[in-house]
């Protein structure tokens, strides 16, 4: 697999700080993403959670949270438990106007076994459907 980061954008009818809440608060990420009652946005905060094909295999996610600039940009490390390989999920928010446009970046995913589960259109799929579906209709309801 080449090194090239999987990044999507997607520009969102809600602002900054309600975009930050989202993806932030575990309270309001269990509503659009996984839960993951251990979630904090703080450098060197550790969480899990488990995900997968809903129809398929679940893996335990390891997470480690490396980068926070509060409204701006939050980073952790993306692992397997029992796998080899480690990657890191980047969320970018922009401001523009009364919307926000944000910007995710996975990237290290060639790390990863080469199995059918870590392939690369997985995590187009997956993120996609986060992003692109979940996350836009969790910060634009009234």
């Amino acid at each position: 697999m080449k090194s090239e980061p999987f990044v999507i954008e997607r520009t969102y009818d809600a602002p900054v700080k309600k975009v930050w809440d989202a993806i932030s608060n575990k309270d309001q990420m269990k509503q659009w993403y996984f839960d993951i009652p251990a979630f904090s946005a703080e450098i060197g905060a550790e969480f899990e959670f488990t995900g997968g094909d809903p129809k398929g295999q679940q893996f335990r996610h390891l997470c480690k949270v490396t980068e926070v600039e509060p409204d701006r940009k939050l980073t952790y490390s993306w692992r397997y438990d029992g796998y080899e390989g480690n990657s890191f999920v980047t969320f970018e928010l922009f401001p523009e106007g009364d919307k926000t446009r944000l910007k995710l970046t996975h990237a290290g995913l060639e790390t990863f076994p080469a199995i059918p589960s870590f392939a690369k259109e997985n995590f187009v799929m997956g993120w996609t459907e986060l992003i692109g579906t979940s996350l836009k209709k969790f910060v634009e309801k009234a």
